[in-house]
């Protein structure tokens, strides 16, 4: 039987917000949230790649899996990759990556994802919601991804480009891309052992690699608006709205 995974990876030394993963809301540290979300898909089983032995105790004393890798991956699918070499699991076909700085991602998003790819059996599939504003669409730590077409939530829609500077505002189709990936295996295995190129090294954006090497990416609409963290200021203001949720 086939078989879907979701890999979290997650390092202590972010350049931008170090110890990201052990911030806490709600008296719980953001990679525990993250787990917990990723749980309550209930697609598979959830694992969380780290460099890091804090993380790894942490995660294991809240009744997760963990797998320790290498310090030296230069992106978090390099390391991902690592674990899943590590799971050694013949029936997963489907791996999804997901990024360990979204406590408020709805599971629904992750099921929708996972859905789509089983149907359409792409390369690549990921998610994005609507741009609320020109402060958001201005914003160079929010990644934008252009489509060919407006996007839907019943559909994968193919990407065209993924930035951080908006150059043209009055393009159509441009969405806040969401930081959640979902690979095929043999895909997934391409992937790492493709060279990083020049667009994504410039652009910091890991998923330029794919496009540059004609490997499709496909993108659904998110059904709910989640925020990644990279800045003190988004985590404060994640914390103050989950928070107050509560």
């Amino acid at each position: 039987m086939n078989k879907s995974v979701i890999i979290i990876p997650s390092r202590l030394e972010a350049k931008r917000l170090p110890n990201k993963p052990l911030l806490k809301i709600n008296n719980m540290p953001m990679i525990i949230h993250v787990m917990e979300r990723a749980r309550e898909s209930k697609i598979g089983d959830v694992v969380v790649a780290t460099p890091d032995q804090k993380i790894l105790d942490l995660v294991e004393q809240k009744s997760g899996k963990a797998i320790l890798t290498s310090k030296d991956h230069s992106t978090g699918t390099d390391r991902v990759y690592e674990a899943l070499e590590k799971i050694s699991d013949d029936s997963i076909n489907i791996i999804i990556n997901l990024q360990g700085d979204m406590p408020n991602l709805d599971p629904n998003n992750i099921k929708n994802l996972d859905y789509l790819m089983r149907k359409n059996k792409y390369d690549i599939g990921t998610l994005a919601s609507k741009i609320q504003n020109a402060k958001e669409l201005q914003n160079t730590n929010i990644v934008k991804v252009e489509t060919l077409e407006n996007l839907d939530y019943s559909n994968f829609i193919k990407a065209k480009d993924f930035f951080r500077k908006t150059i043209n505002t009055n393009k159509e189709n441009i969405y806040h891309h969401i930081g959640i990936y979902a690979f095929s295996k043999n895909t997934l295995s391409k992937f790492v052992k493709l060279s990083r190129t020049k667009n994504e090294i410039e652009r910091k954006l890991e998923q330029i690699r794919a496009l540059d090497n004609n490997i499709e990416i496909r993108v659904a609409l998110s059904k709910s608006f989640p925020l990644g963290i990279d800045t003190e200021e988004d985590f404060l203001l994640i914390k103050k709205s989950m928070e107050y949720k509560g």
